[in-house]
């Protein structure tokens, strides 16, 4: 098989982990092929938008998701490290409000799968860090939300030592308990 793939704590929320090859000359892996994604994880997804970000350290982006339109995201780090997290917002969930947190870099080349009905975020740990994701549909801003962060509800344990830095929308997210959450 070409991924390892590891269910976690949330049903749905899967790492992937592809088989590397290396040598004294460095690595080669197959970062996304769409018949080994479907044949590992059992999934039939299409993408249509793959996304790519660099932070520094100390930057938080999310917990964000699309309330409609809502998106499944293929995520990885290409380089340095980052906490990512997902949070499933599926109310009829037995997890509902429950988070999982994996450590993604560019040593371990571990990717997460997040399906839609889950917020999305990531705390960068090293230095800095580039982003990479896939998402099974297109950026809506309007249908855009944000979870608060540090919502005492959910309890997400960032790995910070200082205040993260964070954009308007994310300082300006919703407790779980006033969110729009899907069915």
């Amino acid at each position: 098989m070409p991924y390892t793939v590891t269910p976690t704590a949330l049903p749905g929320v899967l790492i992937l982990e592809p088989k590397v090859f290396g040598d004294a000359r460095g690595f080669f892996f197959e970062s996304f092929n769409a018949r080994d994604f479907a044949q590992c994880t059992g999934l039939d997804v299409q993408f249509v938008q793959d996304n790519h970000s660099k932070s520094a350290k100390g930057v938080l982006r999310g917990l964000h998701y699309q309330i409609a339109h809502a998106q499944g995201k293929l995520v990885r780090v290409t380089q340095g490290e980052v906490f990512d997290v997902a949070v499933d917002m599926r109310r009829t969930s037995p997890q509902f409000g429950q988070w999982e947190g994996v450590l993604l870099s560019a040593e371990n080349k571990r990717q997460l799968w997040i399906p839609p009905g889950f917020a999305h975020g990531f705390l960068v740990t090293s230095d800095s860090a580039e982003f990479l994701y896939k998402t099974t549909d297109y950026w809506y801003p309007e249908h855009e939300r944000s979870l608060l962060w540090n919502d005492p509800t959910v309890g997400v344990n960032w790995p910070i030592e200082a205040p993260p830095l964070l954009a308007a929308k994310d300082m300006a997210g919703l407790p779980l308990a006033s969110a729009s959450t899907f069915l």
